[in-house]
């Protein structure tokens, strides 16, 4: 049995069975004298909800198995419970990835809303407030607290992914996704995603005005995080936070200094706290303005090189614009399944790595597959190595002949 297999089986052996409670001691217990640095010097791996791609999004398992493979940050989505707790979960609702349709006595719970200028149906994390059809404003408590999250399991998102760990873990606290990432053996950054901040201030309500960014920042603070990208705070604790909401990183560069990703969505989406068009904020002059607040952006990949007929077009000119304003770019999502690679990489993932780092040139890249980026960038790594010493021995034979031929 290789190492790399014992280590695995041991990790889901310790896991299973550990569904409806806490996974880590708060705050961190472990203590690494020495931990081995974050790598700077090629493109982040960036574990887009942990390894989702082997094990349910968003779990302590996943973003596990997410630093056991190579992860340099582990990325999160955060949103608030009733009860005022930051937890790390998707969507507005439980229905897609937790088995909460199995629990009975929450059968009540199912309500709609509005989000994002849509009506959505399902149950609600948090505690809410909505205005009925006649414009009275009626108090609606969707009452999940925190404890009654932990008693549900996560299921995997994907019907065609692996589903033998349905239902064995639970929701995490945005507390413990941080300690999992100071307790892993070497330094790993986190990349906590302020999700959907206009419906939860407008909803989920905490003493003293308090929004809910001052919590997501008052959490990171409590750790140790902080300090301006490639400091020396920073190179202790990396952290990226990232959001959909310029208003809401706006607002958090006057609480902390910590580096910031502007997410992008598609063509047609607009933003969500500002209502502005896909082609507003990738203008010059807004990546001019958003550059004041934030050191990159987060675009949906096909906003970067559009497709048709599941081939990729002509690249845009996004990247290059935004390095022009030295803002960096980390594109979402790379998976392996070939539903999702487009027909030029041929089934191929490390084809499409390859593209979008050598020749779009990102600076990051979301993965549900942490392993197989890994793998790729450790390759890659060893072959330019490898042909640049091949080049020197060539140089310094080529140098040998010269000096020989000179002598004669």
């Amino acid at each position: 049995m290789s190492p790399l297999w014992a280590t695995s089986v041991l990790f889901f052996s310790l896991f299973l069975g550990s569904h409806g409670r806490p996974l880590y001691p708060l705050p961190s217990k472990q203590q690494h004298k020495e931990k081995k640095a974050l790598q700077t010097s090629r493109p982040y791996n960036i574990a887009h909800r942990g390894s989702n791609g082997e094990i349910p999004e968003e779990t302590a398992a996943a973003y596990m198995r997410a630093i056991e493979e190579g992860a340099d940050f582990i990325e999160s989505d955060i949103l608030a419970t009733k009860d005022g707790q930051l937890i790390c979960f998707h969507d507005v609702t439980l229905d897609a990835t937790t088995d909460i349709a199995k629990h009975a006595k929450f059968a009540n719970r199912k309500r709609t809303y509005e989000v994002e200028g849509s009506n959505m149906t399902g149950y609600f994390v948090g505690k809410f407030s909505c205005i009925s059809s006649t414009l009275f404003f009626l108090q609606v408590y969707l009452d999940f607290t925190l404890a009654e999250l932990k008693s549900l399991g996560v299921k995997q998102r994907f019907s065609f992914r692996d589903q033998q760990y349905n239902g064995k873990f639970s929701i995490i606290t945005f507390e413990e996704f941080i300690a999992i990432a100071l307790d892993a053996n070497r330094i790993v950054g986190i990349y906590p995603e302020i999700k959907d901040p206009v419906f939860i201030n407008q909803r989920v309500k905490w003493a003293n005005g308090k929004k809910f960014e001052d919590k997501f920042v008052e959490t990171l603070q409590k750790y140790g995080y902080g300090g301006a990208y490639m400091s020396t705070e920073w190179l202790k604790q990396p952290v990226f936070i990232q959001s959909f909401a310029p208003t809401s990183l706006v607002y958090i560069s006057n609480l902390t200094d910590s580096p910031k990703i502007f997410l992008i969505d598609d063509f047609d989406i607009r933003t969500q706290d500002t209502n502005q068009s896909f082609w507003e904020i990738t203008s010059d002059s807004y990546l001019e303005y958003i550059a004041n607040f934030v050191i990159g952006i987060g675009p949906w990949k096909d906003t970067i090189v559009p497709t048709k007929n599941n081939y990729l077009t002509t690249p845009t000119d996004l990247v290059d614009r935004a390095h022009a304003h030295n803002l960096q770019v980390h594109t979402y999502t790379f998976r392996n399944e070939n539903s999702y690679l487009h027909f030029d990489f041929h089934q191929d993932p490390y084809a499409e790595y390859d593209y979008w780092i050598k020749t779009i040139g990102v600076d990051g890249l979301f993965t549900d597959f942490t392993g197989s980026v890994h793998q790729y960038q450790e390759w890659a790594q060893a072959s330019a190595t490898n042909e640049a010493s091949a080049l020197g021995l060539l140089h310094k034979l080529a140098l040998m002949i010269s000096s020989f031929e000179g002598e004669e």
